[in-house]
């Protein structure tokens, strides 16, 4: 029954990004080169405006699902799931998975639905639900170094509206509090308990902070390192 109701989740996200997909009328401008929207060139960054200085339109619920579909089918995405799986296979981390070849397919899979049901809650089903806008608005270099840091931390408890206007953001909160939560139905007894949820939807939170900063000053980086 539980993993019935994990398949029709994901079902639906699927159906959410095929929906997107074929979304011919509007689409978010894309930068030409794989480095403008991929971190390093290959930690996925979609969702990030760089000059948020000028006027700046809503996306449609289409493109919302889309960003969030390009997030989690991107080749990279992948990767980094296999080094989820691993590190929670060292650790022994979900015990009654086991381990060999099938411990590290649970792990895999977990890990995977994680990082899908994150982005489709965050990115997508709640921001069009509540009219917010899920992308990262980048402050710039002309700004303090600290203002950043405290900038784009705080985009986890702060977003755009649809309307432009700034919002709690309860897409990033709630939408994560559900991930965690649906979480419990695919993952072992022992991860069920409220604290563990609780943790889980920490985690996601925090390390939602930690990579707006690095949203925020990658281009930098990249210009000192690379002079792009």
């Amino acid at each position: 029954m539980k993993s019935g109701r994990v398949f029709l989740l994901l079902l639906t996200v699927c159906a959410g990004s095929v929906w997107a997909q074929v979304d011919e009328t509007e689409a978010v401008k894309k930068p030409e080169s794989r480095e403008d929207t991929h971190i390093l060139g290959i930690v996925p960054d979609y969702d990030t405006v760089r000059n948020s200085s000028g006027v700046i339109l809503p996306v449609s619920a289409r493109t919302k699902f889309w960003l969030a579909t390009e997030d989690v089918f991107d080749p990279f995405s992948f990767l980094i799931t296999g080094l989820y799986a691993g590190g929670s296979q060292l650790t022994n981390q979900y015990h009654e998975f086991g381990q060999g070849a099938a411990g590290y397919a649970k792990r895999y899979a977990g890990a995977f639905a994680d990082n899908a049901v994150g982005n489709y809650f965050t990115e997508a089903a709640f921001p069009v639900l509540l009219h917010q806008d899920p992308r990262y608005f980048r402050m710039g270099p002309q700004f303090g170094f600290w203002k950043r840091i405290g900038y784009s931390a705080s985009r986890v408890i702060v977003t755009r509206g649809d309307s432009g206007a700034p919002q709690f953001n309860f897409s990033e909160i709630i939408g994560n509090g559900a991930a965690a939560s649906v979480a419990a139905f695919y993952y072992p007894p022992s991860s069920r308990h409220p604290e563990e949820v609780c943790e889980k939807w920490a985690m996601n939170v925090g390390s939602d902070a930690g990579f707006n900063i690095l949203k925020e000053f990658w281009p930098d980086m990249r210009h000192k390192l690379f002079g792009k």
